[in-house]
């Protein structure tokens, strides 16, 4: 058994009906345990690469602010997790793309490392076979992915080195344009797709790399679902249809994917699941922390330390309003019904940034499907959500 906890609203079992929401809750709990559960995009490593993480210990979300660890992975259900190796942007030069290709390897091996540490807990997967040989043994399948293809600079051949690492997916860039395309929150540099780009797309199809298209500017998106010739994913995307942000795939985009077998990957980061309440106070202090510590990407570690720390004190003085898990479903329904059950997963950005007012860390996890059953979602449509539909496309990529 997954050991999985449900948070329940305080005063449950004091309103009306709580009969009939215990039997879901304990429908949902089965149901939770007998899927096989995949998250494809978490920023956990960034916490990897901080002293003095212990994976193995329980930590409080709020307090200490990471928000997965073993404890919590069992406590949550979680059978695998796609570890994103995550490189922000710096210079678009020899020198910046080196220092880029060194921090993203430095990453995943800690990802190995880590692994290595526990191997009664875990152990690193590169196929869906291996999800569910692990599954089957009680062990959590760790995946690497890496976000933002800034650190392959113009150089083909890496896309070998980080394969031969353990890399099945590829975020093809992040905030920012880099050599390979645009970003959906930059401006237009390429028209979508760079020379390089095409290069890029073709080496990813050849080795069994899925494409990740979150982060990636609509001319982008549309131009590698031409480019490519097996199923594409979005790691953490939501509906634009339901929030309006440029990061969201819009109906069309949506279809797209369908036409294309792939899928797209919900993220409960709160801004992009819903248009979040005007705070100026909140903005301003975020904007005062970059003005005071410049580029985050380009700090050394104690200059990174001390950003973050003035980051968090914004969200301690200034909490932002969280969207719900209600809402997250409202877009997996709306997905569901623009592109099908099969084009549907979980994608949660936990550790970078995900996180909503009740699924707010990865022991909160079968919370989603309590409410998946609750609005009438099949123990089968759930398994699909849950690793179904990315383990399918993963076995397409990878021939």
């Amino acid at each position: 058994m997954k050991g999985v906890i449900f948070i329940i609203l305080a005063g449950l079992a004091c309103i009306p009906g709580c009969n009939i929401e215990e039997r879901m809750l304990n429908k949902a709990a089965r149901v939770h345990d007998k899927a096989v559960t995949v998250d494809s995009h978490v920023d956990t490593p960034l916490w990897l690469m901080r002293e003095g993480f212990d994976f193995s210990k329980k930590h409080d979300p709020i307090e200490h602010r990471s928000k997965l660890d073993i404890p919590r992975m069992k406590e949550g259900g979680l059978d695998g997790v796609f570890f994103a190796a995550f490189v922000g942007q710096a210079e678009r030069n020899e020198e910046g793309n080196s220092e880029a290709c060194n921090e993203a390897m430095n990453i995943i091996d800690s990802i190995h490392s880590l692994v290595k540490r526990y191997p009664g807990d875990m152990e690193i997967a590169t196929n869906p076979t291996d999800l569910r040989y692990l599954e089957n043994i009680g062990k959590r399948a760790i995946f690497i992915g890496m976000e933002n293809g800034y650190p392959l600079g113009e150089n083909i051949s890496l896309l070998d080195t980080f394969y031969n690492a353990g890399v099945r997916y590829i975020t093809l860039c992040h905030s920012h344009n880099n050599d390979i395309c645009d970003s959906s929150t930059d401006t237009a540099e390429h028209r979508g797709v760079s020379e390089f780009g095409k290069r890029v797309v073709e080496r990813m199809n050849e080795l069994g790399i899925m494409i990740d298209l979150s982060h990636a500017s609509d001319e982008t998106f549309y131009q590698v679902i031409e480019l490519s010739d097996v199923p594409v994913i979005a790691s953490h995307s939501c509906a634009r249809a339901l929030c309006d942000h440029p990061r969201n795939l819009s109906d069309d985009m949506l279809l797209k994917l369908k036409e294309n077998g792939g899928v797209i990957q919900m993220c409960i980061l709160s801004a992009y699941v819903k248009t979040p309440e005007p705070n100026p106070k909140r903005d301003s202090a975020r904007q005062a922390v970059y003005e005071n510590h410049g580029n985050y990407y380009e700090l050394d570690a104690a200059g990174r330390e001390a950003f973050l720390q003035d980051w968090y004190k914004v969200d301690r003085d200034f909490p932002a309003s969280l969207a719900t898990v209600s809402d997250v479903v409202d877009h997996i329904d709306h997905i569901v019904e623009v592109a099908g059950i099969n084009h549907v997963g979980i994608g949660t950005d936990f550790d970078g940034g995900g996180g909503v007012e009740d699924c707010f860390d990865v022991s909160q996890l079968g919370n989603i499907t309590a409410e998946l059953v609750r609005r009438g979602y099949s123990a089968n449509q759930i398994k699909k959500i849950w690793s179904g539909n990315l383990m399918r496309v993963m076995a397409e990529v990878g021939h």
